[in-house]
């Protein structure tokens, strides 16, 4: 959430380059409404924004025991702002002006602590997906992978089994509305074939004719 466009834009494309799904809200109670109806891996609130500010979004989604970790940025440095942030139960914060590369260095700080025990590696078949580092190995053995190209593959890795339409690929990984009369989806889901399946593996992401794609089931182990 950020109120200052140009600032907004930087931040987004140095996220992006990272491999980061973005959404961006320029108005508080937007980002209330998205922060509360879908699920995100972090949130980046500015305190002083039109609308709900940062901390009131803060102190309401700890309130309903939402848990997504939380870096709070500002212009203003005053200790008491910003011990209320953390009082509140932010995991991080920033004064501005900083560098991207310092958000981005918060935002994998505060998700690698709220992982926690929670899982971080994705494992299917011989493929295996680290979270974290963003390791991708293939039989052992790494995969060099793009940003966009990780930002699939982990999509449907993490539901194995479900079918995703081109659309919801396209607002996932790209964050705009799909374009019928586009085959970007297709040609990075053929280059990670390329990239993670042998030619007698069984393949990895299926086609769903006339719907999407989809991460092949994970087989169910005989009793």
């Amino acid at each position: 959430m950020e109120d200052d466009k140009k600032l907004a834009g930087l931040l987004r494309k140095g996220l992006e380059t990272q491999g980061f799904t973005v959404d961006f809200c320029a108005n508080g109670d937007d980002a209330y409404a998205l922060a509360t109806t879908r699920s995100y891996d972090a949130l980046v609130l500015d305190i002083m924004v039109p609308g709900r500010d940062g901390l009131s979004i803060l102190r309401n989604l700890r309130d309903q025991r939402l848990t997504v970790p939380v870096v709070l940025v500002t212009a203003r440095s005053a200790l008491n702002e910003r011990l209320e942030g953390l009082n509140l139960g932010a995991d991080d914060y920033l004064t501005k002006p900083f560098y991207v590369d310092e958000l981005i260095a918060r935002l994998h700080a505060v998700t690698r602590r709220a992982a926690g025990n929670a899982l971080t590696v994705l494992q299917h078949g011989n493929i295996s997906v680290n979270l974290v580092t963003r390791d991708v190995r293939r039989a052992g053995q790494p995969v060099d992978l793009t940003a966009r190209e990780f930002a699939l593959l982990t999509y449907l890795l993490r539901s194995p089994g479900q079918t995703f339409t081109r659309a919801q690929i396209c607002e996932h990984v790209w964050n705009y509305h799909f374009d019928p009369g586009t085959n970007l989806v297709d040609v990075y889901v053929q280059r990670l074939r390329r990239k993670l399946e042998a030619d007698d593996d069984p393949s990895l992401i299926e086609t769903i004719r006339g719907v999407g794609y989809r991460a092949r089931p994970v087989p169910t182990k005989s009793p």
